[in-house]
């Protein structure tokens, strides 16, 4: 029985550096013995299918490919569907009122997050702008976008997240990642 993931690679695609063409990382998935891939944008997401039940053995692997492949390395995190379809249903912004660009999911790898990591952050400072922390993934809502977000750069300031990988995406990407697992799954 196989198991359908999202593949969330970080900051590939991005002004010129880091370049992962999607055909590759498809290719990449498949020679590495997954199925069902399929890839999102150019952003670094990916949909396959795999036997394992260990999603961080799946990103280590991942990683390790990408690194010989491309001669760099990937932050990379694999989240089965169930997972992204909870992060979906579980948030406490209004998403159905709100363009794509104005949600944001950063997913975190690692230690568990807890609240008090972001215990220094004065919110009221930054309103109308607004975060929320759920399972291993913090919500943004930035009404105008988080290319002018203030929150965001003091979301993800220095030491703020030490030993923590995280990855951010669209309220879209989140939207259409969980489309894909569910429509892999049958």
């Amino acid at each position: 029985m196989t198991t359908t993931y999202a593949a969330l690679l970080r900051g590939i695609n991005v002004g010129g550096a880091k370049k992962v063409p999607m055909a590759e990382l498809r290719k990449l998935l498949g020679d590495l013995g997954h199925g069902d891939v399929k890839t999102y944008l150019n952003s670094g997401n990916a949909v396959f299918s795999s036997a394992s039940r260990d999603q961080d053995a799946l990103a280590a692997e991942l990683e390790a490919a990408i690194e010989k492949h491309f001669g760099f390395s990937v932050a990379c995190m694999v989240r089965g569907g169930p997972y992204l379809r909870a992060v979906l249903d579980a948030c406490p912004f209004p998403a159905e009122r709100l363009a794509g660009k104005q949600l944001h999911a950063t997913f975190f790898a690692g230690p568990p997050v807890t609240a008090d990591r972001f215990a220094g952050i004065d919110a009221a400072a930054f309103l109308p702008e607004e975060f929320r922390l759920g399972d291993q993934v913090l919500y943004l809502y930035a009404p105008g976008g988080l290319g002018v977000s203030k929150l965001a750069p003091a979301l993800s300031r220095p030491g703020l997240l030490k030993g923590v990988s995280a990855t951010s995406r669209n309220w879209n990407t989140v939207k259409a990642l969980v489309e894909m697992t569910e429509a892999a799954r049958g």
